[in-house]
């Protein structure tokens, strides 16, 4: 396919990701605020998720740093196994940070001092960033799936870093945080 062509197919994919970047961020924050137990729904707290999806987090970047050698070496079909995989994982995570919320009070932090500035910054870094990354990814997903390897190669330059910042300051938000669970 031609550039032309592959640009009008993406476009098909446009309203989509626009739907899902507005949909999953707003779906996220209303349900993890809403608790089970409040609807008289009687739940065990599923309080053995944070290391869980913590260590989603820790493979998903594992994942991408894997997928970036594997397409800086040539390796189209395991760059494009490797990213489906990273997807998969975020959405584990996604349906895990949510049942973890809707059973579970959530956890204040406790440090004092600088480290307090520290974790704030790194936690709502990765709060913002986790929310315009959606956007991207999926993007990068049909420049790719629509064969527009040039356009996907430019938005992956910017996808990649910011995904991965996600990644991994989701595992040192839960690191810093982990002494104050309850």
């Amino acid at each position: 396919m031609n550039n032309t062509v592959n640009t009008s197919v993406e476009k098909k994919y446009n309203i989509w990701i626009v739907i899902l970047a507005v949909v999953i961020p707003v779906v996220v924050a209303v349900l993890s605020r809403v608790k089970l137990q409040d609807f008289g729904i009687e739940v065990e707290p599923l309080t053995f998720l944070p290391p869980i999806y913590a260590t989603i987090n820790a493979i998903t970047a594992l994942v991408l740093a894997m997928a970036l050698w594997a397409i800086k070496n040539k390796k189209r079909d395991l760059h494009e196994r490797l990213m489906k995989s990273a997807i998969i994982l975020s959405v584990g995570f996604l349906v895990m940070y949510v049942a973890y919320h809707m059973t579970s009070d959530s956890a204040s932090f406790g440090g004092e001092g600088a480290i307090k500035y520290i974790y704030y910054f790194i936690l709502i870094t990765h709060i913002v960033l986790s929310i315009v990354i959606i956007p991207f990814v999926l993007i990068t997903y049909v420049r790719a799936i629509t064969d527009n390897f040039e356009r996907h190669k430019k938005i992956a330059r910017i996808t990649f870093p910011m995904w991965l910042y996600v990644a991994i300051t989701g595992v040192i938000v839960y690191i810093m945080i982990s002494p104050y669970y309850a």
